[in-house]
């Protein structure tokens, strides 16, 4: 059985709340520690704005809960009545995630049926207890880096087989690969971009996440090589440039990582592409639509280095750095 962090903070921050409670000798010292339960999130920037919305929720809820049962009194259809009210309220105020703790508060006020300074006192403090005690237990979130960088190895391990695969393919035109990394890539990648953005919602003052930017120009690629593959299995026979394309993917895979290697690679797709200008037409009807396909490939594979290239500029503005 795995105990996650959120749960060891949710079983501190719980206990904390209502043991403050109850030191103060506060009224419903329990509902302090339900407070703490709804306000530890996932990341700090939802626990700040779920805190906010939770506290402007209750107050709102207190006051129309007050109107209310002054009028109507302390009936179950009064409680039908402030829900119907409530609720499209808070979603018009865009604090609707604050509905179940301004629930809390409104029973406390229908339990007591009682008005007083003293009450409003218990209420506020019972509020900041609960939700002070849910952000502190937030300040603490465990380092991603480690996680996403797993990630990255792992999609660029993939595409360095997918790459060699269409090596093999090139060269001896059959392979016994089974295509998986095909099928897990996309996986990753999503995986990994959901983990980048809460990354992002763990830094108060970020807004942009150079993780969530290289998963993207990734997914991107990988449309492209998906396309390849089909392409490539169709050929039927090499060709002088098939030989010259394997070599430079060979040499492309063996270079697959988040550093700066776009630019270097485009001037031999650019030469590649020179060398078949030059090259004599093509004496059989199979010998032309083999070369078309490469010609296309290498057009493919400059679209792909160009992502990569478009996004270290990006980067390199984003993070203040110069590019190398």
């Amino acid at each position: 059985m795995k105990i996650g962090y959120r749960t060891i903070k949710t079983a501190i921050g719980t206990s904390l709340s209502i043991f403050l409670a109850q030191w103060l000798g506060l009224q419903f010292a329990a509902s302090a520690g339900i407070l703490t339960i709804l306000s530890v999130q996932v990341t700090k920037k939802r626990s700040i704005k779920n805190a906010f919305a939770r506290f402007f929720s209750c107050v709102l809820g207190l006051l129309l809960g007050l109107v209310l049962f002054s009028f109507l009194g302390y009936h179950p259809v009064t409680i039908f009545i402030l829900l119907l009210c409530l609720v499209p309220l808070l979603v018009r105020l865009r604090i609707q995630e604050g509905f179940v703790t301004s629930c809390v508060i409104l029973f406390h006020l229908y339990t007591t049926q009682k008005v007083s300074v003293a009450f409003f006192t218990n209420e506020l403090a019972i509020m900041s207890i609960g939700l002070g005690i849910g952000l502190l237990m937030n300040i603490y979130m465990p380092s991603m880096e480690i996680e996403l960088k797993k990630y990255q190895q792992k999609v660029e391990a993939n595409f360095r087989v997918i790459m060699k695969e269409l090596v093999v393919y090139l060269r001896n035109h059959e392979s016994s690969w089974d295509g998986h990394e095909l099928l897990e890539t996309p996986e990753l990648i999503n995986a990994a971009k959901s983990l980048a953005i809460q990354n992002v919602e763990n830094h108060l003052f970020r807004k942009q996440d150079h993780y969530y930017h290289y998963f993207h120009m990734r997914e991107q690629q990988f449309h492209l090589l998906e396309r390849m593959v089909p392409l490539i299995s169709t050929l039927l026979y090499s060709v002088s440039q098939g030989e010259k394309i394997a070599d430079f993917l060979d040499d492309l895979s063996d270079h697959i990582h988040s550093g700066n290697t776009a630019y270097v690679f485009l001037d031999q797709i650019w030469q590649l592409k020179r060398d078949f200008e030059q090259t004599e037409l093509p004496k059989s009807r199979e010998e032309f639509e083999i070369r078309a396909n490469l010609f296309y490939f290498l057009q493919e594979m400059e679209r792909y280095l160009l992502i990569k290239d478009e996004y270290i500029v990006s980067d390199s503005k984003t993070q203040g750095k110069s590019i190398p």
